[in-house]
């Protein structure tokens, strides 16, 4: 029975895309060159008697590659289908390039770019197909199709699978389709929710790659748990828990969250421990091992200098002098433990 309807189903849609009308009034992006590409205020939305989303206001500027981390759970989706107009807010405002999302909704829609989490694939078609079906419905002329689709092809790489059946294609090329479809139309702003997810590490390799290339002309804006993922991509971040965006900063800011000033040295042949204590500038020396320990100073302090010279005249033989670096994972799991436990006052943090 599949087999029968496959070739009716894919008939379907091929007459669709011919019988496809032209918009009257051809879609342009005139306002893309404005700097600031989306923006967010006060946006809620409930289901049912449960309140989702709270009151969250966000912007993005061209150029950017956002991160929006959270816990499964925190509202990632909801706020990414609110900004690309595939759920409406119970209250607030979107802008997409100073175009309002609610009262214009077609022509804001065609400044956006959208990969749900699940690409919205027709796998009965082929790539070349689909992605002609896609370009349709943004409106693009069809003389201007065949250049997008050349295009679209080799920054995806998908030009060896561009006659295949997406249905016969691996998680990974289909993934790359996914991001074809939302980018053929050169949109302003990119909106991808969880982009490598369930990819191998070569497959993410090639995807934060591509990512980081839309960063170039466009803004991008995407939802991921893998702080791995902004690290590699991202120049800002932004953290959502429990409805509301409790952080946001750039990402090399939020590596020195709430740091401590200090490093970690080894010495061959130690001192006393007061010794080290006394040292101008340092406040406090932990012993991690006989001949490792944890020096802090005030972050206007810079006592290594001084160590390394007492360490050559006292014959302390200095070994290691790592400085202190927290990862993104401890400083993720130290912002959302904060927030939980009532605190309002992270640098950086959404009023």
């Amino acid at each position: 029975m599949f087999i029968a309807i496959q070739p009716l189903i894919r008939a379907y849609i091929l007459g669709y895309i011919d019988g496809c009308p032209q918009p009257q009034t051809p879609l342009t992006l005139s306002n893309a060159t404005l700097q600031t590409t989306l923006s967010a205020r006060n946006l809620t939305r409930s289901f049912g008697n449960r309140l989702i989303i709270h009151d969250l206001t966000l912007e993005l500027k061209r150029g950017e590659v956002v991160g929006l981390l959270g816990h499964n759970g925190a509202g990632k989706s909801t706020t990414l289908q609110m900004l690309t107009g595939c759920l409406l807010p119970d209250n607030g405002e979107i802008d997409i390039c100073g175009i309002s999302l609610r009262k214009n909704p077609t022509l804001a829609k065609s400044h956006i770019g959208y990969l749900p989490e699940s690409p919205p694939l027709y796998r009965e078609l082929c790539v070349d197909e689909y992605l002609t079906f896609a370009a349709r419905l943004r409106g693009m002329k069809p003389d201007t199709i065949g250049d997008a689709l050349i295009q679209v092809m080799h920054r995806c790489g998908l030009e060896s699978v561009r006659k295949k059946m997406i249905s016969t294609l691996s998680k990974g090329y289909q993934q790359r389709v996914g991001i074809a479809q939302a980018i053929i139309h050169h949109p302003a702003v990119i909106v991808l929710d969880e982009p490598t997810v369930g990819l191998d590490p070569t497959q993410i390799r090639d995807i934060r790659s591509l990512i980081r290339e839309l960063g170039d002309t466009s803004s991008v804006i995407l939802s991921t748990h893998l702080l791995g993922e902004v690290e590699s991509i991202c120049n800002r971040v932004e953290i959502m828990q429990q409805g509301r965006l409790i952080y946001g900063d750039s990402s090399a800011r939020m590596r020195r969250y709430e740091q401590a000033s200090g490093f970690t040295i080894s010495l061959r042949h130690p001192p006393a421990l007061d010794e080290l204590e006394n040292i101008a500038g340092v406040s406090s020396v932990t012993q991690i091992s006989p001949t490792e320990f944890r020096i802090l100073h005030a972050a206007d302090a810079h006592p290594g200098s001084l160590l390394l010279s007492l360490a050559a005249e006292r014959g302390w033989q200095l070994e290691q002098l790592t400085p202190l670096h927290a990862t993104l994972e401890e400083v993720f799991v130290r912002i959302t433990g904060d927030e939980a436990h009532g605190s309002e006052n992270l640098s950086g943090a959404k009023p």
